[in-house]
């Protein structure tokens, strides 16, 4: 609930930390962990192993999840019903 009011599809701005200035998409809530996951911020990378012989490990990165105080909602996206 304290997320204040910000939803999935709604274009935020970042407020504090390394990608402060961005504007993205919030592309999901925790509300209950008061964290939102922006698209394109706080991108991490993770370590992958092989599965089977012969293949190769990767690197995948993706977004992790923020506290939803350093984000700043600038407006929603219109959802058609």
């Amino acid at each position: 609930m304290a997320t204040r009011n910000i939803k999935t599809g709604d274009m935020v701005k970042i407020l504090t930390g390394k990608d402060k200035g961005k504007t993205a998409k919030v592309v999901q809530v925790f509300p209950k962990l008061n964290r939102v996951v922006v698209e394109g911020v706080n991108v991490m990378k993770r370590h992958l192993r092989t599965r089977r012989q012969g293949e190769k490990g990767q690197v995948v990165e993706f977004s992790m999840p923020i506290h939803a105080s350093n984000v700043a909602r600038i407006s929603e996206d219109v959802k058609p019903n």
